[in-house]
């Protein structure tokens, strides 16, 4: 049987519904988003006239759901379009429409007996090859399908998405021992392929492997904190970014789930583990806080307290009171900061900082060293149990919570030998199958040899290969003799096989330096000589957050106009150099693609960009515009396209690229950067971040097998002229008189005017883009030598934040 998806139904529209709904339709795949009828009308719909069996009432949940979506921050949806793919109705009237989608997924509430009366439902209603799954966080699948026909099994599994289900990657899949291994592989293929996931294939038991872990694990955590009196700020400020986690840290993680739906689900798991060694760490002291904080009411983020308080303004300027564990009332925070964090701060390297703070002795070395030790020791535990390969639990918590590195693999660096002794003395002694594997002489859990990467099978007691994704292409397998053509400490030429050469970034936040361009000189000059086509991109955080002007900085400081404008025109000359090569050429964005980065990124033949894709030219809000051929190739991208039809009015689209540029917009999303104009219509956008670089190769390869023709120069920039620049200069001064922006603003808003402008040409016409790049470096150039902006760029590069003056 093979399978497809043309259309879906997400039953049940509270949160993780409404967010897989629209990540269905964000991945174009309409969807049917039901929820139950209503029992009684509202006052506003007796006002209209209605009556329950009137189809606004009826699915009036469903509706609203759809309208949360469209207001969702961070947003659902990678572009509001998709919107229009998500269709509103609800279980009474339009469930029959089962029988012509190709998935049904069921997100109602984590309750067994209202899952199952769905499923006895759709058991009916549904086609014979309609693939059916439950979206459970925790209760076993099996129980959910009983009673269900021997067919509705066969096309039955679990689905786990995370929440949000647009960003977060991990999707757990939980087949039956009934489910056609067809069923399994098509499902595994469309979330990976498709919906962009990380998918693992678990056993069918309580909380399946991520949540299994963090549930226990974060528990842990919290009794050891309340038992040895560490505060909320402190404990998050240990466990966040500092050991590889994210900002959400401890706490703050907690608000978000919600005291009551940590309470119930901690309590379930309880019920579900009596097998379980370690499951008491779910009644200890930090479930007593927990219940205390559902008795006030206090259930975190919802409700506007938990852990945290929220005092003052909304948004960037919010701040927080929290909790006192002894009192129970909120308090200012207290300054976290230790001689400790401040050395830890310091070492970049992830593995280093963690192997210093767990051997200080001081309290932060103490809380460190029992969360990780803690976690080490019952992912040990709970293999076989909830999996049977290790590296399934790394895979978990790294793209189901976002950890930079997974349990085992952290364990592997600090050395496992070592770790599980200290670990034994303190009480958290490992499984015994570790201790087996030490004896039989493995050190670790992973090992590599050549580019084919094994991981250790406790079961066979065993080297086994780790699973390789063909379609995921990492350039660190590629990073020795003889593919690293050429490599400083910001870039890295590297061969990828079958002709294809990659410029890969790797300078702090990837900012384009001197290094950089160095390197790229080079790749172009080999590419030249000895490549079929070129990618351009990395794996590191995010592609590129712009060019690095510390030297420009330096230099105007000191006067050095004339160096500065040579060095724009190299710039500029190299991009040029790169968009007009004669070898093909794909620029692989992904993550926070800014500045310099975008205009290196947009020179290329296509783009083949990740769909979490921010992109965006934000010169302007550091108090410059882009002069990197950023301006150029924006009008022509917006621009000029559509002036090749007679008639056409010009000022909508040079207002967009003014607005785009001027008020350093950055998009939310690839699909968004291509509304804006950074991509344009042929590039391509790909849901799964690990297979980018694989996707831009394949498309280099391609570009090569057909005729493959460079561009060339010509007059392809369309000039508005004076009339243009009127009209921009007037929208500035307007919005400088309504007090909108400030002066400075004004100045830069002008500038930009002139130069998308064409500058002060008497009739609108075509140019060469030489003479946009003029423009661009001589605005460049006066902006850089006004003392607000060398203001704007030093308290950027001291905060990290713009400064409005």
């Amino acid at each position: 049987m093979s399978y497809t998806i043309r259309k879906a139904m997400v039953i049940g529209a509270g949160i993780m519904g409404r967010g897989i709904a629209a990540h269905l339709a964000n991945a174009n795949i309409p969807v049917y988003l039901l929820d139950i009828v209503p029992d009684e009308l509202r006052d506003e719909e007796k006002r209209k006239g209605l009556t329950l069996k009137s189809i606004q009432v009826r699915n009036r949940i469903s509706n609203q759901a759809i309208r949360l979506i469209a207001g969702s921050e961070p947003p659902a949806l990678v572009t509001p379009g998709k919107l229009e793919l998500i269709m509103p109705g609800n279980i009474e009237d339009d469930l029959h429409l089962a029988r012509e989608v190709d998935w049904v997924i069921e997100a109602v509430v984590e309750d067994l007996n209202v899952k199952k009366r769905i499923m006895a439902r759709l058991d009916e209603m549904s086609g014979k090859d309609t693939i059916v799954s439950t979206n459970t966080s925790g209760i076993p699948v099996n129980l959910i399908a009983q009673g269900r026909s021997e067919n509705f099994k066969k096309h039955f599994l679990g689905t786990h998405f995370f929440n949000p289900a647009r960003y977060m990657k991990l999707l757990e899949l939980i087949p039956l021992a009934q489910t056609e291994s067809q069923v399994l592989e098509f499902v595994e293929t469309l979330g990976r392929r498709r919906l962009g996931k990380t998918v693992i294939s678990c056993k069918d038991t309580p909380c399946f492997i991520a949540n299994r872990v963090a549930i226990v694990a974060g528990q842990a955590d919290l009794n050891f904190a309340i038992d040895n009196g560490y505060t909320v700020e402190e404990v998050d400020a240990l466990s966040g970014p500092l050991i590889g986690r994210p900002k959400t840290a401890t706490f703050r993680l907690f608000d978000l789930v919600g005291a009551d739906i940590t309470l119930q689900v901690s309590s379930t798991l309880y019920n579900a583990i009596p097998h379980d060694p370690f499951r008491e760490v779910l009644v200890g002291s930090g479930s007593r806080i927990i219940k205390t904080l559902v008795e006030k009411g206090l259930l975190g983020t919802k409700a506007g307290q938990g852990f945290y308080r929220k005092t003052g303004h909304a948004g960037a300027n919010a701040t927080y009171q929290v909790l006192d564990f002894v009192s129970f009332e909120y308090r200012e925070k207290s300054d976290t900061e230790t001689d400790t964090l401040r050395e830890a701060k310091k070492i970049k390297s992830l593995v280093e900082r963690i192997k210093f703070l767990i051997s200080t002795p001081d309290r932060a070395g103490k809380y460190v060293w029992h969360t990780l030790a803690f976690l080490f020791s019952y992912c040990s535990h709970v293999i076989p149990e909830i999996a049977d390969s290790l590296y399934l639990i790394d895979y978990a918590f790294k793209a189901g919570f976002s950890h930079e590195m997974g349990p085992f693999e952290i364990w592997d660096a600090l050395g496992v030998e070592k770790t599980a002794l200290r670990m034994e003395k303190d009480g958290l002694s490992p499984a015994n199958w570790v201790w087996e594997m030490l004896e039989e002489g493995r050190k670790s859990f992973y090992k590599k040899k050549g580019r084919q990467r094994f991981f250790w099978d406790p079961i066979r007691r065993s080297d086994e290969k780790l699973p390789v994704d063909p379609h995921v292409l990492v350039i660190a397998d590629r990073k020795r003799k003889p593919w690293v053509i050429e490599e400083n400490a910001s870039a890295s030429l590297v061969d990828l096989g079958d002709g294809v050469l990659c410029l890969e970034f790797h300078s702090d936040a990837n900012l384009v330096d001197e290094d950089t361009r160095s390197v790229l000189a080079v790749g172009l000059k080999r590419l030249d000589e000895d490549f079929e086509g070129l990618v351009i991109g990395n794996q590191g955080k995010n592609f590129s957050s712009g060019s690095d002007l510390k030297t420009m900085l330096e230099a105007a400081q000191n006067g050095q106009w004339k160096l500065i404008e040579k060095k724009l025109q190299s710039m500029q000359n190299q991009i040029l150099r790169l968009r007009y090569s004669s070898k093909p050429v794909v620029a692989a964005p992904f993550g926070m693609t800014l500045g310099g980065g975008a205009q290196i990124a947009m020179a290329a033949d296509l783009i083949c960009a990740s769909a979490e894709t921010y992109m965006g030219l934000v010169e302007a809000g550091i108090g410059l515009i882009p002069a990197e051929t950023g301006c150029s190739m924006l009008i022509q991208r917006l621009l000029s396209p559509i002036m090749r039809t007679a008639n056409t009015d010009p000022l909508p689209a040079l207002q967009k690229a003014f607005e785009n540029i001027a008020m350093a917009k950055v998009s939310t999303s690839a699909h968004h950067a291509q509304e804006m104009g950074f991509l344009k219509s042929a590039d391509k956008i790909v849901m799964n971040e690990e297979h980018l670089l694989g996707e831009a190769k394949r498309m280099v390869i391609e570009m090569c097998s057909s005729v493959y023709i460079p561009q060339v120069p010509s007059k392809c920039v369309y000039a508005v002229g004076e009339r243009g620049m009127a009209f921009l200069m007037q929208a500035v001064q307007t919005l400088l008189w309504a007090g909108y922006i400030s002066e400075h603003d004004a100045l830069i808003g002008k500038k930009l005017a002139y130069v998308l402008a064409g500058g002060p040409l008497s009739s609108p016409q075509w140019v060469d883009e030489r003479h946009i790049l003029d423009l661009e470096r001589e605005a460049f150039l006066s902006l850089l030598g006004q003392r607000k902006t060398i203001d704007r760029i030093k308290h950027f590069a001291a905060t990290g934040k713009i400064l409005r003056n």
